[in-house]
Protein backbone atom coordinates (compact mmCIF):
# COMPACT_ATOMS: atom_id res chain seq x y z
CA UNK A 1 0.00 0.00 0.00
CA UNK A 2 1.42 3.37 -1.01
CA UNK A 3 1.44 6.34 1.33
CA UNK A 4 0.81 9.59 -0.51
CA UNK A 5 2.49 12.45 1.33
CA UNK A 6 2.16 16.13 0.66
CA UNK A 7 5.43 18.04 0.20
CA UNK A 8 5.82 20.52 3.04
CA UNK A 9 8.13 23.50 3.33
CA UNK A 10 9.14 22.63 6.88
CA UNK A 11 8.40 20.40 9.81
CA UNK A 12 9.04 21.38 13.41
CA UNK A 13 9.42 18.62 15.98
CA UNK A 14 9.07 19.87 19.55
CA UNK A 15 10.07 17.23 22.08
CA UNK A 16 7.64 17.42 24.98
CA UNK A 17 9.44 14.58 26.76
CA UNK A 18 12.78 12.81 26.45
CA UNK A 19 15.27 11.20 28.83
CA UNK A 20 17.68 14.14 28.96
CA UNK A 21 17.75 17.86 29.75
CA UNK A 22 20.55 20.43 30.03
CA UNK A 23 19.30 24.01 30.45
CA UNK A 24 22.86 25.37 30.21
CA UNK A 25 23.29 24.14 26.63
CA UNK A 26 24.23 27.00 24.30
CA UNK A 27 24.07 25.31 20.91
CA UNK A 28 20.86 26.78 19.47
CA UNK A 29 20.88 27.35 15.72
CA UNK A 30 18.49 27.60 12.79
CA UNK A 31 17.85 23.86 13.18
CA UNK A 32 18.16 23.39 16.96
CA UNK A 33 16.16 25.55 19.37
CA UNK A 34 16.73 24.74 23.04
CA UNK A 35 14.30 25.42 25.87
CA UNK A 36 14.97 28.70 27.68
CA UNK A 37 14.93 28.40 31.50
CA UNK A 38 13.46 31.89 32.06
CA UNK A 39 10.22 32.62 33.85
CA UNK A 40 9.20 36.13 34.84
CA UNK A 41 12.72 37.29 34.04
CA UNK A 42 14.42 34.77 36.32
CA UNK A 43 16.16 31.42 35.76
CA UNK A 44 13.44 29.24 37.28
CA UNK A 45 11.63 27.59 34.40
CA UNK A 46 12.10 23.85 34.87
CA UNK A 47 11.81 21.35 32.04
CA UNK A 48 11.24 17.72 33.06
CA UNK A 49 13.15 14.74 31.68
CA UNK A 50 11.73 11.25 32.10
CA UNK A 51 12.22 7.82 30.56
CA UNK A 52 9.61 8.45 27.93
CA UNK A 53 8.93 10.20 24.65
CA UNK A 54 6.36 12.68 23.41
CA UNK A 55 6.46 15.14 20.54
CA UNK A 56 4.46 17.87 18.84
CA UNK A 57 4.85 17.89 15.05
CA UNK A 58 3.95 20.99 13.04
CA UNK A 59 4.16 21.19 9.25
CA UNK A 60 4.02 24.29 7.07
CA UNK A 61 3.23 24.29 3.35
CA UNK A 62 2.76 27.77 1.95
CA UNK A 63 0.32 29.49 4.32
CA UNK A 64 -1.09 26.18 5.57
CA UNK A 65 -0.04 24.84 8.98
CA UNK A 66 -1.01 21.56 10.63
CA UNK A 67 -0.14 20.03 14.02
CA UNK A 68 -0.33 16.61 15.66
CA UNK A 69 0.90 14.81 18.77
CA UNK A 70 3.00 11.67 18.46
CA UNK A 71 3.35 9.74 21.73
CA UNK A 72 2.55 11.01 25.20
CA UNK A 73 5.42 10.29 27.59
CA UNK A 74 5.81 8.28 30.76
CA UNK A 75 4.12 9.93 33.73
CA UNK A 76 0.63 11.35 33.79
CA UNK A 77 1.87 14.92 34.14
CA UNK A 78 5.39 15.17 32.62
CA UNK A 79 4.77 16.01 28.95
CA UNK A 80 1.78 18.24 29.74
CA UNK A 81 3.87 20.08 32.37
CA UNK A 82 6.58 20.72 29.77
CA UNK A 83 4.04 21.97 27.23
CA UNK A 84 2.81 24.49 29.78
CA UNK A 85 6.34 25.49 30.80
CA UNK A 86 7.18 26.06 27.12
CA UNK A 87 3.98 28.12 26.58
CA UNK A 88 2.80 25.66 23.93
CA UNK A 89 -0.82 25.98 22.85
CA UNK A 90 -2.01 22.47 22.04
CA UNK A 91 -5.50 23.46 20.93
CA UNK A 92 -4.29 23.53 17.31
CA UNK A 93 -3.55 19.78 17.39
CA UNK A 94 -5.70 17.95 14.82
CA UNK A 95 -4.86 14.29 15.40
CA UNK A 96 -3.02 12.01 17.83
CA UNK A 97 -0.83 9.01 16.98
CA UNK A 98 0.84 6.32 19.07
CA UNK A 99 4.08 4.53 18.24
CA UNK A 100 3.23 1.44 20.35
CA UNK A 101 1.43 0.45 23.54
CA UNK A 102 4.22 0.69 26.16
CA UNK A 103 3.57 2.93 29.14
CA UNK A 104 6.55 5.26 28.53
CA UNK A 105 4.63 6.41 25.43
CA UNK A 106 1.03 6.28 26.72
CA UNK A 107 1.34 7.61 30.28
CA UNK A 108 0.58 11.27 29.62
CA UNK A 109 -2.29 10.77 27.17
CA UNK A 110 -5.02 11.97 29.55
CA UNK A 111 -3.39 15.28 30.45
CA UNK A 112 -2.26 16.02 26.90
CA UNK A 113 -5.68 15.25 25.43
CA UNK A 114 -7.22 17.57 28.03
CA UNK A 115 -4.82 20.31 26.91
CA UNK A 116 -5.85 19.70 23.28
CA UNK A 117 -9.46 20.04 24.39
CA UNK A 118 -11.23 18.37 21.46
CA UNK A 119 -13.81 15.71 22.30
CA UNK A 120 -13.71 12.80 19.92
CA UNK A 121 -10.27 13.62 18.52
CA UNK A 122 -8.80 10.62 16.68
CA UNK A 123 -5.95 8.54 18.07
CA UNK A 124 -4.28 6.51 15.31
CA UNK A 125 -2.67 3.28 16.49
CA UNK A 126 -1.93 -0.31 15.50
CA UNK A 127 -4.70 -2.82 16.36
CA UNK A 128 -2.43 -4.65 18.85
CA UNK A 129 -1.38 -1.54 20.78
CA UNK A 130 -4.25 -1.74 23.28
CA UNK A 131 -4.97 -5.47 23.44
CA UNK A 132 -2.24 -7.13 25.51
CA UNK A 133 -1.12 -7.20 29.11
CA UNK A 134 2.61 -6.81 28.68
CA UNK A 135 5.56 -7.53 30.94
CA UNK A 136 9.27 -6.99 31.09
CA UNK A 137 11.12 -10.06 32.34
CA UNK A 138 13.79 -9.31 34.94
CA UNK A 139 14.86 -12.88 35.77
CA UNK A 140 13.60 -16.33 34.89
CA UNK A 141 11.16 -16.24 37.80
CA UNK A 142 10.39 -12.52 38.05
CA UNK A 143 8.63 -10.18 35.67
CA UNK A 144 7.00 -6.76 36.01
CA UNK A 145 3.79 -5.71 34.24
CA UNK A 146 3.52 -2.57 32.16
CA UNK A 147 0.54 -0.41 33.16
CA UNK A 148 -2.32 -1.53 30.95
CA UNK A 149 -3.41 0.57 27.98
CA UNK A 150 -6.87 -0.27 26.71
CA UNK A 151 -9.93 0.95 24.84
CA UNK A 152 -11.63 1.51 28.18
CA UNK A 153 -8.95 4.06 29.11
CA UNK A 154 -9.43 6.03 25.92
CA UNK A 155 -13.23 5.93 26.02
CA UNK A 156 -13.09 7.70 29.38
CA UNK A 157 -10.93 10.39 27.75
CA UNK A 158 -13.50 10.85 24.94
CA UNK A 159 -10.89 9.91 22.32
CA UNK A 160 -11.87 8.08 19.14
CA UNK A 161 -9.56 5.19 18.32
CA UNK A 162 -8.73 4.48 14.70
CA UNK A 163 -6.80 1.23 14.41
CA UNK A 164 -4.72 0.41 11.36
CA UNK A 165 -1.85 -1.94 10.58
CA UNK A 166 -1.53 -0.32 7.15
CA UNK A 167 0.22 2.97 6.35
CA UNK A 168 -2.11 5.93 6.67
CA UNK A 169 -1.89 9.55 5.55
CA UNK A 170 -2.99 12.02 8.23
CA UNK A 171 -4.31 15.57 7.83
CA UNK A 172 -4.49 15.48 4.01
CA UNK A 173 -1.07 13.87 3.71
CA UNK A 174 0.85 16.34 5.88
CA UNK A 175 1.93 13.41 8.07
CA UNK A 176 2.33 9.70 7.41
CA UNK A 177 1.62 6.94 9.93
CA UNK A 178 3.76 3.98 8.80
CA UNK A 179 1.65 1.17 10.24
CA UNK A 180 3.17 -2.25 10.90
CA UNK A 181 6.83 -2.38 9.92
CA UNK A 182 8.04 -5.55 8.14
CA UNK A 183 10.90 -7.29 9.97
CA UNK A 184 13.37 -7.92 7.15
CA UNK A 185 16.86 -6.92 8.32
CA UNK A 186 18.38 -10.00 9.94
CA UNK A 187 20.37 -8.25 12.69
CA UNK A 188 17.47 -6.25 14.11
CA UNK A 189 15.59 -8.01 16.89
CA UNK A 190 13.28 -7.50 19.86
CA UNK A 191 14.77 -8.12 23.30
CA UNK A 192 13.85 -11.43 24.94
CA UNK A 193 12.75 -9.60 28.09
CA UNK A 194 9.51 -8.40 26.43
CA UNK A 195 6.70 -10.93 27.00
CA UNK A 196 2.91 -11.26 27.26
CA UNK A 197 0.50 -14.02 28.27
CA UNK A 198 -1.65 -15.75 25.66
CA UNK A 199 -4.04 -18.50 26.80
CA UNK A 200 -2.01 -18.84 29.99
CA UNK A 201 1.26 -19.30 28.11
CA UNK A 202 4.06 -16.76 28.30
CA UNK A 203 4.97 -15.60 24.78
CA UNK A 204 7.82 -13.47 23.45
CA UNK A 205 6.33 -10.07 22.62
CA UNK A 206 7.54 -9.06 19.16
CA UNK A 207 5.81 -5.68 19.61
CA UNK A 208 4.20 -5.84 16.18
CA UNK A 209 2.37 -2.58 16.97
CA UNK A 210 5.64 -0.61 16.84
CA UNK A 211 5.54 2.09 14.17
CA UNK A 212 6.74 5.58 13.28
CA UNK A 213 5.78 8.87 11.63
CA UNK A 214 7.13 10.27 8.38
CA UNK A 215 7.01 13.73 6.75
CA UNK A 216 8.13 14.70 3.22
CA UNK A 217 10.08 17.99 3.15
CA UNK A 218 10.23 19.63 -0.27
CA UNK A 219 13.56 19.06 -2.00
CA UNK A 220 15.07 17.35 1.07
CA UNK A 221 13.31 14.02 1.45
CA UNK A 222 11.84 12.13 4.38
CA UNK A 223 11.96 12.96 8.06
CA UNK A 224 11.41 9.65 9.90
CA UNK A 225 10.43 9.81 13.59
CA UNK A 226 10.24 6.61 15.66
CA UNK A 227 9.06 6.09 19.22
CA UNK A 228 11.25 3.13 20.23
CA UNK A 229 11.89 1.42 16.88
CA UNK A 230 11.32 -2.04 18.34
CA UNK A 231 10.85 -3.03 14.70
CA UNK A 232 14.42 -1.84 14.09
CA UNK A 233 15.25 1.65 12.90
CA UNK A 234 16.74 0.25 9.67
CA UNK A 235 13.56 -1.71 8.97
CA UNK A 236 11.58 1.44 9.79
CA UNK A 237 13.47 3.69 7.38
CA UNK A 238 13.35 1.03 4.65
CA UNK A 239 9.59 0.73 5.16
CA UNK A 240 9.19 4.52 4.97
CA UNK A 241 11.04 4.50 1.64
CA UNK A 242 9.02 1.59 0.31
CA UNK A 243 5.55 2.91 1.13
CA UNK A 244 6.22 6.52 0.09
CA UNK A 245 8.34 5.78 -2.98
CA UNK A 246 10.82 8.41 -1.76
CA UNK A 247 14.40 7.24 -1.23
CA UNK A 248 16.08 10.42 -0.02
CA UNK A 249 16.33 10.68 3.76
CA UNK A 250 16.51 14.14 5.35
CA UNK A 251 16.50 13.15 9.04
CA UNK A 252 16.21 10.03 11.19
CA UNK A 253 15.04 10.72 14.73
CA UNK A 254 13.67 8.76 17.66
CA UNK A 255 14.30 6.06 20.17
CA UNK A 256 16.23 3.22 18.55
CA UNK A 257 16.17 0.80 21.53
CA UNK A 258 19.80 -0.24 21.31
CA UNK A 259 20.60 -0.31 25.03
CA UNK A 260 21.44 -3.37 27.09
CA UNK A 261 23.68 -6.38 26.65
CA UNK A 262 21.36 -8.20 24.23
CA UNK A 263 21.55 -5.29 21.77
CA UNK A 264 25.34 -4.84 21.68
CA UNK A 265 25.76 -6.87 18.50
CA UNK A 266 23.11 -4.75 16.76
CA UNK A 267 24.78 -1.37 17.24
CA UNK A 268 27.59 -1.57 14.65
CA UNK A 269 25.48 -2.88 11.76
CA UNK A 270 22.81 -0.31 12.58
CA UNK A 271 25.36 2.51 12.37
CA UNK A 272 26.65 1.15 9.07
CA UNK A 273 23.12 1.09 7.67
CA UNK A 274 22.39 4.61 8.91
CA UNK A 275 25.54 5.83 7.17
CA UNK A 276 24.31 4.24 3.94
CA UNK A 277 21.00 6.10 4.27
CA UNK A 278 23.11 9.27 4.41
CA UNK A 279 20.62 11.52 6.22
CA UNK A 280 21.48 15.17 6.76
CA UNK A 281 20.61 14.75 10.43
CA UNK A 282 20.65 11.86 12.91
CA UNK A 283 18.89 12.40 16.25
CA UNK A 284 18.86 9.35 18.58
CA UNK A 285 16.53 9.85 21.55
CA UNK A 286 14.91 8.19 24.54
CA UNK A 287 15.73 4.45 24.68
CA UNK A 288 18.67 4.42 22.26
CA UNK A 289 21.11 4.04 25.15
CA UNK A 290 24.00 6.24 26.28
CA UNK A 291 26.80 4.09 24.84
CA UNK A 292 25.02 3.81 21.49
CA UNK A 293 24.33 7.55 21.32
CA UNK A 294 28.04 8.21 21.94
CA UNK A 295 28.98 5.69 19.23
CA UNK A 296 26.60 7.35 16.76
CA UNK A 297 28.01 10.77 17.50
CA UNK A 298 31.56 9.49 16.92
CA UNK A 299 30.57 7.74 13.70
CA UNK A 300 28.50 10.59 12.23
CA UNK A 301 29.60 13.80 14.01
CA UNK A 302 28.59 16.16 11.22
CA UNK A 303 25.04 14.76 11.17
CA UNK A 304 24.48 14.14 14.89
CA UNK A 305 22.15 16.24 17.06
CA UNK A 306 21.77 15.65 20.81
CA UNK A 307 18.08 15.81 21.68
CA UNK A 308 16.54 16.99 24.96
CA UNK A 309 13.19 17.60 26.57
CA UNK A 310 11.99 20.98 25.38
CA UNK A 311 14.10 21.05 22.21
CA UNK A 312 12.49 22.15 18.96
CA UNK A 313 14.09 20.89 15.75
CA UNK A 314 13.30 22.64 12.47
CA UNK A 315 13.78 20.74 9.21
CA UNK A 316 13.13 23.07 6.29
CA UNK A 317 13.38 22.98 2.50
Amino acid sequence: MKLRLKEVDRVEILTLQDNYIDITSKDSSDVVQRAIPLKDGEIRNSILAEHGFSSLLTTTAGDETHSMLFDFGFSEHGAAYNAKALNVDLTSVEVLALSHGHSDHTGGLTKLSEAVGKKGIKLILHPLAAHRQRYTRITRDFRIPFPSFSKVNTEAMEITLQETAAPMALVDGSFGFLGEVPRIVDFEKVGQNFVYDENGIETHDLIEDDTAMVVNVRGKGLVVLSGCAHSGIVNTVNHAREVTGINRIFAVMGGFHLNGADMKTVVEPTIRALKEFDPEYLIPTHCTGRDTIIAMEKAMPEKFILNMSGTKLVFAS
